[in-house]
């Protein structure tokens, strides 16, 4: 698993290199898409007032999405890139209520009321399925874990059109993670898919 940890934060140190502070950066296509996930995400959110931790935060733009829709939200972004939680501390480092952190393993995340990722399990790079999948479902463990209320997360889905499927992405079964959610998280459990993108995004409630 160390060896995935370090191909994601040099993959994402090398395109906030290349693209800056922008939704290239962190290898989005654009703002309004960046946007839609978090909404998205945030649906897992059913209180004005929580503590947010964002695995795989890149420079920390759902802080700043956050901020202006919240009150009393304090925000705790994690990356496996240093160069990303640098930019991010440019950005919102003197915000009093944003939080951010350069982590080499999960363990190191703070426990919150809830927990999102968006995009961290899409770019599989030169890994096989097996030990990807096994990534994914290693982290939302400890996503649940680390969440008083519950988590989202985001990822590509199989039902993509296959012309424009890339070998080094991870798409995904809806239904597949679902019931491993519902199996072993939640009997609250919803998964988002209708949202105009190619993926879903899952919602695991604990109440």
């Amino acid at each position: 698993m160390n060896e995935i940890y370090k191909n994601i934060g040099e993959y994402y140190s090398e395109k906030i290199s290349t693209y800056g502070v922008t939704p290239e950066g962190v290898d989005w296509n654009g703002e309004a898409s960046q946007y839609l996930r978090f909404v998205q995400l945030l649906k897992i959110a059913q209180k004005d007032q929580f503590s947010l931790g964002d695995l795989g935060c890149g420079y920390g733009k759902l802080f700043e999405f956050l901020n202006q829709r919240y009150k009393g939200v304090n925000y705790y972004g994690y990356d496996l890139s240093s160069e990303m939680i640098a930019e991010a501390i440019k950005l919102y480092g003197e915000e009093s209520n944003a939080f951010f952190f350069h982590i080499d393993i999960l363990d190191n995340i703070d426990c919150v009321d809830y927990m999102v990722a968006s995009g961290i399990f899409n770019v599989k790079m030169q890994h096989c399925e097996a030990d990807w999948l096994s990534y994914i479902l290693q982290t939302l463990e400890k996503m649940n874990e680390k969440s008083r209320e519950g988590f989202s997360f985001n990822i590509l889905t199989k039902y993509s059109d296959k012309e424009y499927m890339k070998d080094n992405l991870y798409y995904a079964d809806p239904m597949f993670l679902f019931d491993y959610c519902k199996r072993n998280f939640s009997r609250n459990v919803s998964i988002l898919h209708d949202y105009d993108l190619y993926e879903f995004t899952i919602l695991v409630r604990k109440a």
